[in-house]
């Protein structure tokens, strides 16, 4: 399938540079030597972490446009993505990594400075708690989130943490379109409006891929995010 480097270019139209992939080729077999006594991703392969992870992560870059200079929060990073892999493409961004599972975000610290990875933040926390500190509320450019929750939940992690003109991404597999219509009531009700639905296509994956842009035009009322637990186990709906 050729390298990072290649794929990125042929698939997304990405340029990386020698140091990037590099960094990203180191990322990949530190996190299945981690793997190895800590469980941090089912996929196994050198291959499949370079499409299933860093090119996926990547992807994220062909809604957003270069992140460079813009906050950035990754709700539920798990073992970095997209977060950490946003940040080697954009290394001028600002990150927040938002991990409810200790070990993986001690995965995230670790692979944040050995690649020397300045403007990162580590939050240990639920995405619902996030969202009500005066600190991070409203104040992101884009959230994003990869395989987290179902979208109408999503909406209620992620909208309360971008501020006004700000986006919030999420990667989804096939059921995307689904999602979105079940979503249309939360998404509204938290300030957002629907902008695009954006089709991924990676090698070797049988799988649709999509990115669900959503761009914050009002406000959240300030009872939103619900308490942690309430938004998945009660999703807003009319």
């Amino acid at each position: 399938m050729g390298s990072i480097l290649q794929m990125a270019e042929q698939w997304l139209g990405l340029r990386l540079s020698a140091e990037q992939e590099e960094a990203l080729e180191w990322y990949g077999a530190e996190l299945l030597r981690w793997n190895e006594r800590v469980n941090l991703t089912a996929i196994r392969s050198p291959e499949d972490v370079r499409v299933k992870h860093f090119l996926d992560s990547l992807s994220v870059l062909t809604a957003t446009g270069c992140l460079d200079g813009k906050r950035v929060a990754d709700v539920g990073t798990g073992a970095g993505f997209p977060g950490l892999v946003l940040k080697i493409a954009c290394p001028q961004m600002r990150l927040t990594l938002v991990e409810a599972v200790s070990k993986k975000l001690d995965f995230c610290k670790h692979v944040a400075a050995k690649l020397g990875l300045d403007g990162v933040g580590f939050l240990h926390a639920r995405a619902e708690d996030v969202g009500r500190h005066d600190e991070h509320r409203e104040a992101y450019d884009v959230a994003v989130a990869r395989a987290v929750a179902r979208l109408p939940v999503l909406a209620e992690y992620l909208l309360p943490l971008v501020r006004l003109g700000g986006v919030m991404v999420a990667q989804k597999g096939e059921s995307a379109t689904q999602e979105v219509q079940a979503a249309q009531y939360a998404v509204g009700v938290l300030g957002g409006s629907l902008e695009k639905i954006q089709e991924v296509e990676l090698p070797s994956v049988a799988e649709r891929r999509y990115l669900v842009i959503v761009r914050k035009v009002a406000p959240t009322p300030a009872r939103y995010p619900r308490r942690a637990g309430i938004p998945s186990k009660r999703p807003l709906a009319p």
